[in-house]
């Protein structure tokens, strides 16, 4: 076992394509699955007031992207535990075959409820897909080329950002909203048909010994993510936090994390075995990317409506302004391997979230009401110093695991990003109708203020507490990557133990 940093770890070529040529065709499907995914989210957006005008159910339709991010994340956990068991294969094959499903069934559905069950269905392919792909880049490249597939992965999200809601757009003024869920058939048909041709792994289990999966964990597992989750995404927005529902639900996820423990301290095979947290690394890693999915929900999902509501710009400029970051992530992640190389992994992430500490924080000084490219310098920025932060660390934590444990490593730094934008939605939006509603003594919410400046009603005192309310949200982010610093500063050893298979 090496102690560096830059140590080379060969690919896991006996778990990949063994000719360039094989594994470009690899590399193809699992950027296609990946755009599957990173296309999703976007694209249906773009299509909300076709579907509630079609099918109805406006009080619902926020369960289009709750639901399918709920179904991706308490899966992640699984699916990560059964490529580590079965090969990765087999997992992406299923996950491909799901999502396409769902897709084939949303485009079928019939009313806003079968709509959101379907979406369920697609958010349980869409676990697979994104754990999985993330998985076989650490499997098919060796560490110091690992930087070449997670750049083009990058790319990927940052390209389906951008063409996301034009694609929508485009689908829905010409042909129907069916079609962005139809789409997904022919490029999920190509990268399952490149899969199942180029893809070949080697049987890696011991002679005789059968692969034991424990199914109790992850039925645990699923049901208190489920019910975890459900409350706060739900809390505040369909409840108030202190009400009956949300207490129960609460409650009803305490009990059900007892049950996890439980239940995976007598598993022989756990789904979420104890070295995840035992192990320093891994420890720190995913602790810091869930304070990266808190903070990512500032800039996600409240800058557009400043962008909108204070700046006065129309919905597409307003958007340009918070996509501009997916453009410099990218850039910046392939180039972080200069400097992980130099300084070490952690380091090279300590000097991106430093430096996205220090932008979070600048956001609230801005001038009233400013010029459009003031926030849009700063996203630029921020990007980039993502960038640096994100990729060392998950390029770094997969490579202090051997095969067997990298699906469970990969797929519990997904996790905690995951689950980390969901309490960041939920903390973050608390935080903001609090601020609009001490600014304009009474009951306030973001919504509800954001239409009356749409209707015309009232501008000045609105937008500057609009203004005011997400100051505080970047300053919370920029509080969470503190966290993430100190996090990785007191628990990350400074040179990960890379190990050699």
């Amino acid at each position: 076992m090496g102690q560096g940093d830059t140590e080379t770890q060969p690919a896991a070529t006996a778990g990949g394509p063994k000719d360039s040529r094989r594994r470009g065709a690899v590399v193809a499907a699992l950027m296609l699955a990946m755009a599957l995914a990173a296309l999703d989210s976007t694209i249906v957006s773009t299509a909300v007031p076709q579907i509630v005008g079609d099918l109805g159910g406006f009080s619902l339709f926020s369960w289009l992207f709750s639901g399918y991010l709920l179904a991706v994340t308490v899966t992640l956990p699984v699916y990560g535990k059964l490529s580590d068991t079965f090969g990765r294969k087999p997992v992406l094959i299923v996950g491909a075959v799901l999502f396409l499903l769902g897709s084939l069934l949303c485009a079928v559905a019939w009313n806003m409820g079968s709509l959101i069950a379907f979406r369920i269905v697609q958010g349980l392919g869409g676990g697979a897909l994104q754990g999985t792909v993330q998985t076989l880049a650490a499997d098919l490249y060796p560490l110091k080329e690992r930087p070449k597939i997670q750049s083009k992965l990058s790319t990927v999200w940052a390209v389906s950002a951008v063409a996301g809601p034009g694609v929508g757009g485009l689908l829905v003024a010409y042909a129907d909203w069916r079609w962005i869920f139809l789409v997904n058939l022919p490029v999920g048909a190509l990268a399952l048909w490149l899969i199942v041709r180029h893809l070949h792994e080697p049987k890696r289990d011991s002679p005789g010994r059968r692969p034991r999966v424990d199914w109790a964990g992850a039925l645990a597992v699923f049901a208190c993510g489920g019910v975890l989750l459900t409350a706060l995404v739900q809390g505040g927005v369909a409840w108030p936090w202190l009400s009956a529902p949300s207490l129960a639900l609460f409650g009803t996820g305490l009990a059900l994390v007892a049950v996890v423990v439980l239940v995976e301290r007598r598993a022989a095979e756990p789904i979420i075995p104890g070295w995840v947290w035992r192990r320093r690394t891994i420890a720190a890693v995913n602790l810091a990317l869930g304070a990266l999915g808190l903070l990512m929900v500032a800039p996600t999902v409240f800058l557009p409506t400043y962008a909108q509501s204070v700046l006065g710009l129309a919905p597409v400029a307003a958007g340009f302004v918070l996509t501009i970051w997916t453009l410099s992530w990218p850039v910046s992640a392939a180039l972080s391997q200069h400097v992980y190389r130099r300084i070490g992994f952690r380091d090279t992430a300590l000097l991106g979230m430093g430096a996205a500490a220090l932008i979070l924080f600048a956001f609230p000084f801005l001038p009233y009401p400013g010029r459009a490219w003031q926030p849009t310098l700063l996203m630029l920025l921020l990007g980039a110093a993502l960038g640096l932060f994100q990729l060392p660390l998950i390029i770094g934590v997969q490579s202090t695991v051997v095969w067997s444990e990298r699906g469970t490593t990969t797929a519990s730094v997904l996790f905690c990003r995951q689950t980390g934008q969901t309490i960041g939605a939920a903390l973050f939006g608390a935080v903001a109708n609090g601020v609009l509603s001490a600014r304009l003594g009474g009951a306030s919410d973001l919504d509800s203020v954001t239409r009356a400046l749409d209707s015309g009603a009232g501008s000045e005192p609105l937008r500057r507490a609009i203004a005011d309310a997400v100051h505080a949200v970047y300053l919370g982010a920029a509080g969470a990557a503190a966290l993430a610093f100190v996090v990785l500063l007191v628990l990350a050893p400074r040179k990960f133990p890379v190990i050699t298979e």
